[in-house]
């Protein structure tokens, strides 16, 4: 029951198993209660048939905070909820999570996008330098001579210096990709057909069409949306354009890449790669990914870890906060803009 003198707003945690205690510290834990009418230890993982408590709790709930895993918020879910007004997401894209039935209710969402964004664009920029550096294979080729050798010759054509950086996609990534690239001496090209050239000389690139952004980078970049439109947008055609010795690096997903074609041209050692998302998600056990020396594969470990996911948390419990003081969110999500963003 609501207290008649409290005018907190009523906040339910709704994210998958283990996420709350990774995502939360106590001092956010503290931090919401002290902002909303919450019990911050209960997490809704099921919100279809949930435990009574959660179900108490979602009757009463102002505000769901979400995370990875959150359970949809379907029709039928809503209608258990008739009070709520917002959904604050401590994560990235919504669309997991979101529904149609969220927008026509007028339901009010944020994502901590913004946050999650900013490890994403350091993990580029670390493997963009050492891309150039050929870095990954030197420490292989260490690793087996394990004796003197003439590194200043066998590191010919390798280098940082005014190389040519291609970047697929001007999203919140790869604009902060952007900013990051600004203090060394790279030339940053851009494909994104949401982008003009006004847009372009703003953010200090060049705008290209994708084919010519292949064919002159020496590093190409992945960070446009996961849709329909965009899937194997990086093609046997487009990787064929890509100089002998070039990097692709993808942080994105999987789906934007013809696997077969990169794969086919990792084998042949023309490619090398930096590959934090592939389709599957798990490559399978005898994917040679594993074992080429030209390619660098993490198990999607860009995004926010460890005491990143603490950013994210702040961010949303900021939005929280502006919430209970009934002002606007300032990261809104909007309907329109997710069909062409992630």
């Amino acid at each position: 029951m609501r207290h008649a003198t409290d005018n907190r707003p009523a906040v339910l945690l709704a994210m998958g198993p283990g996420i709350a205690e990774r995502l939360l510290a106590e001092r956010h834990r503290v931090r919401l209660a002290a902002l909303a009418r919450t019990d911050p230890y209960l997490v809704a993982h099921e919100l279809a048939s949930p435990a009574p408590a959660v179900a108490a709790a979602l009757a009463e709930a102002d505000v769901l905070l979400t995370c990875w895993g959150a359970p949809p918020l379907t029709a039928e879910v809503l209608a258990s909820a008739p009070r709520l007004r917002a959904v604050v997401h401590a994560a990235g894209s919504v669309k997991h999570h979101i529904t149609e039935a969220c927008w026509e209710r007028g339901i009010a969402v944020t994502s901590a996008a913004a946050a999650n964004a900013l490890p994403v664009a350091e993990y580029t920029l670390a493997a963009i330098l050492f891309a150039g550096k050929r870095v990954l294979a030197s420490a292989r080729r260490y690793a087996e001579l394990r004796a003197p050798h003439d590194w200043l010759r066998e590191g010919d054509g390798t280098g940082n210096y005014q190389r040519t950086v291609g970047l697929v996609g001007a999203s919140r990534i790869g604009r902060r990709v952007i900013e990051l690239l600004r203090p060394f001496d790279f030339r940053v090209l851009l494909h994104d057909p949401y982008v003009d050239a006004d847009g372009a000389a703003r953010l200090g690139v060049e705008l290209v069409d994708l084919g010519e952004l292949c064919a002159r980078s020496s590093v190409v970049s992945v960070h446009a949306p996961q849709l329909p439109a965009t899937e194997r947008m990086i093609g046997a055609r487009q990787l064929a354009a890509m100089p002998d010795g070039a990097t692709l690096v993808n942080t994105a997903r999987g789906s934007l890449v013809d696997g077969a074609a990169l794969l086919g041209e990792l084998l042949s050692g023309r490619l090398h790669a930096v590959l934090d998302v592939t389709e599957p998600e798990l490559p399978p056990r005898e994917s040679p990914l594993y074992d080429l020396p030209n390619v660098l594969l993490t198990p999607h470990i860009a995004g926010s870890l460890g005491n990143e996911l603490h950013r994210m948390a702040d961010l949303a419990l900021d939005e929280v906060e502006r919430f209970a003081a009934g002002k606007p969110f300032a990261d809104p999500v909007h309907a329109a803009a997710l069909r062409h963003s992630a």
